[in-house]
């Protein structure tokens, strides 16, 4: 969900990723003819090396040969597109509007043209740019507020609709043993982003290419997270940080903010014993609000074999459902990018898991393409003085639509 630190390497280390790429290949795959290389990151969930290699495996067009890549993902990546040596297929946070533009990646738009309006819309749309679809999303990702029921009702709180009321239960659930709220051992800058001001009914980027938080509601909403820090209402140096839910677990907060993959751990150590919420609106345009984000399949325009990398992508992502629902469920815990299959699994039908699959549906929101590094940094650093410094939020927002404005003026003058 919020936006990776993306650096190129240089020199040695693009010479240093050629020669590893033999260390951490092997052949998963078979037939003859073309290898194809694939790229991961390192997941954390037990399992999911195995299954791609599994898949791979099953494929017989075409050897493929998994690269299970640990470490600085984003910077590997980075640097391997810019040689012949990287991989010819791969999965990305993205592509960056850079790298599209860049023409580093290739136009998918054609392996998904059956089944374009199956994909989540907001796991879709910022994989789109000017019509053409340059990744095929995995999985969706999202994140929630978890709250521990028993906890509300020992208070008298209701699960928060509002930001105040948000503001106002983590106060009132705050005692000698347990914070109220647990937004990350920053504050929460880190892992909410975009999400308040999309709850206050802004956006990060307006669909026509303009800042979309360049509005008094902007401060509003921001303002009312240093009340959560000033309240001392906040856990902070938590013994994990916001994405692992042992905290919650624990006791060390009645409410956290986490990732739908936490859910399986949360549900494991509490029962029943716990609801989740999107973040809740703030103000007469608010509305709730989920980040939604998903990996896709991209494929290398430096591949020497493009059209067999093309033809596996459309064979694991569009063709076999049957390994895409088995990614997103069976390790960890996603929603499938496909939305028929989302609306077929049985671990999504019931309880929590439904809510968060109708929240996605419901409220969520993408980074849009236009939001680049440089405005999120801004962005995000702006946020973090105001919720832990008290800084002003109409002049910390100021200086973060203006770099913001300053970045798409330069995005508009390459296309």
């Amino acid at each position: 969900m919020a936006i990776s630190r993306r650096r190129l390497l240089t020199g040695s280390g693009a010479l240093t990723l050629a020669s590893a790429l033999a260390a951490c290949g092997d052949n998963t795959g078979r037939g003859g003819g073309a290898t194809v290389e694939q790229w991961y990151h390192q997941y954390g969930e037990a399992g999911t090396e195995q299954a791609v290699r599994r898949y791979a495996a099953a494929y017989k067009d075409a050897r493929v040969r998994v690269q299970w890549r640990p470490g600085a993902y984003d910077q590997q990546l980075a640097a391997a597109l810019l040689t012949t040596a990287g991989p010819d297929v791969f999965e990305v946070n993205g592509p960056t509007l850079d790298q599209i533009r860049g023409g580093q990646v290739v136009d998918l738009t054609d392996l998904v043209k059956d089944v374009r309006a199956d994909f989540h819309p907001a796991a879709l749309a910022p994989k789109v740019h000017d019509g053409r679809v340059w990744a095929v999303p995995q999985v969706v990702d999202t994140q929630v507020l978890y709250y521990r029921k028993s906890l509300l009702e020992k208070a008298g709180v209701r699960p928060p609709g509002t930001l105040d009321e948000l503001v106002d239960a983590a106060k009132r659930l705050t005692d000698s043993r347990t914070k109220g709220l647990f937004l990350g051992n920053d504050g929460g800058a880190g892992a909410l982003g975009g999400t308040p001001l999309y709850a206050a009914g802004l956006s990060l980027v307006t669909e026509d290419g303009r800042p979309g938080f360049d509005d008094p509601a902007a401060a509003r909403a921001l303002g009312k997270l240093h009340r959560l820090y000033a309240d001392k209402s906040l856990l902070l140096g938590a013994p994990a940080d916001w994405s692992d839910p042992s905290a919650l677990a624990q006791g060390l907060t009645a409410m956290q903010w986490s990732g739908l993959w936490a859910l399986p751990a949360v549900r494991k150590a509490l029962g029943n014993d716990f609801g989740v919420l999107p973040f809740p609106a703030d103000g007469p345009a608010g509305k709730p609000a989920v980040p939604v984000g998903a990996y896709g399949s991209a494929v290398s325009t430096r591949s020497r074999r493009r059209d067999a990398a093309k033809a596996y992508v459309k064979w694991l992502w569009v063709d076999r459902t049957d390994f895409q629902e088995d990614f997103a469920l069976s390790y960890g815990f996603h929603i499938p990018a496909r939305l028929s299959l989302a609306a077929k699994a049985d671990r999504l039908k019931e309880g929590p898991a439904a809510e968060v699959v109708r929240f996605t549906a419901d409220h969520g929101y993408a980074q849009p393409l236009l939001w680049t590094v440089a405005s999120a940094t801004a962005y995000q650093d702006a946020l973090s003085r105001i919720i832990k410094d008290g800084a002003d939020p109409e002049r910390e927002v100021r200086g973060a639509l203006s770099t913001t404005e300053d970045e798409l003026r330069r995005v508009r003058k390459k296309s």
